[in-house]
């Protein structure tokens, strides 16, 4: 037992070695050649966002989706920062469901609205984009509640 426990004693430094404390034991110390940067690459990256000037706006993108897989186009068209039309009259109700909720924790994500045009048609607008209707600020102001 006395054994391990002098040998833990040197690992940490509480003891010193007799064989190192004998004469002619030298200690060296190697300086090293040159100095290593790591270059640290952060997991997640902000994406950049564009922010127009007002009056920048050009173009708004208008999807007619067919299948919840078309929910691709929508997210990359939105999140350029174009304002996006959807049109799910195309769609069954199931797929029209599980769309708006996508698009609705998309505008969440990326702090933008929804806006109900008609029964099967909604507005995306990104953040820089307001959007004056007859009311007003409309149902911009949070999530679209579909029942």
């Amino acid at each position: 037992m006395a054994g391990a426990l002098r040998k833990t004693m040197l690992y940490l430094g509480l003891a010193e070695d007799e064989q190192a404390a004998g004469e002619g034991y030298v200690e060296e110390y190697l300086e090293p050649e040159e100095e290593h940067r790591a270059d640290v690459t952060p997991l997640r990256r902000p994406l950049p966002r564009p922010v127009p000037t007002p009056g920048d706006l050009r173009r708004i993108t208008t999807i007619h989706p067919r299948s919840y897989n078309d929910a691709r186009a929508i997210g990359e068209a939105f999140r350029s920062g174009t304002p996006v039309i959807m049109n799910l009259s195309e769609m069954t109700d199931a797929d029209a469901k599980r769309l708006v909720d996508f698009s609705a924790g998309l505008i969440f994500g990326l702090h933008g609205a929804i806006e109900r045009v008609t029964t099967k048609v909604f507005l995306l607008s990104p953040e820089h984009v307001e959007i004056a209707g007859e009311d007003g600020a409309g149902e911009s102001a949070g999530f679209y509640n579909q029942s």
